[in-house]
């Protein structure tokens, strides 16, 4: 019981001068005892090029497809060797999650991505430098025979673009606005 009272004040103490850092120390101390540190700043919104990196650093490889859902980005990466592949998802702080991964996909599959010169990276500075803005999507397209990046910008006027990037010179081949937002690619 004295124990108790004890560290009670010493809890109180240590709280009134040294704030949420020695809250979190004096609930280490006393396991019985839960503090609450004040929340974390929000960090800004994590932007397509980041979410890029944070999932190259997690799972190296080649990415096919980056995506925006509110504040979590959707990241698939195959590896270098073409076989491997995770399904991985960045949120606004950074942090990486993986969602799936496999081992034993078909190398063949992936030659064309694996081996492009202009990777998801430098597709999205090419969008961006045609069209500034926000980058939302960046997705490998092979579907046709013709592979090609396809990214999609937010301008700052509230229009997104659409660019198709050429994966041999990274130039933009072919691009469009959607003017009313609603997500229809009938450019």
């Amino acid at each position: 019981m004295k124990r108790t009272r004890y560290v009670s004040a010493a809890t109180a103490v240590v709280l009134m001068t040294g704030g949420p850092v020695a809250a979190a120390t004096a609930a280490a101390a006393d396991p019985a005892r839960t503090v609450t540190a004040a929340p974390a700043a929000v960090p800004a919104a994590t932007t397509a090029e980041s979410a890029a990196a944070a999932a190259l650093k997690h799972y190296p490889g080649v990415i096919e497809s980056l995506d925006e859902d509110g504040s979590v980005w959707h990241v698939d990466v195959i590896s270098k060797d073409g076989k491997g592949h995770a399904e991985l998802e960045v949120s606004a702080s950074g942090s990486v999650t993986e969602q799936n991964r496999d081992t034993d996909g078909n190398a063949a599959e992936n030659k064309a991505l694996v081996s492009a010169k202009v990777t998801a990276q430098q597709a999205m500075k090419a969008a961006l430098a045609a069209h500034p803005g926000q980058v939302t999507t960046v997705e490998w397209d092979d579907d046709d025979g013709t592979a090609s990046w396809h990214v999609e910008v937010r301008g700052k006027d509230g229009k997104t673009w659409d660019a198709q990037v050429n994966p041999t010179t990274g130039k933009v081949t072919q691009s469009g606005s959607d003017s009313d937002d609603d997500g229809d690619d009938n450019n």
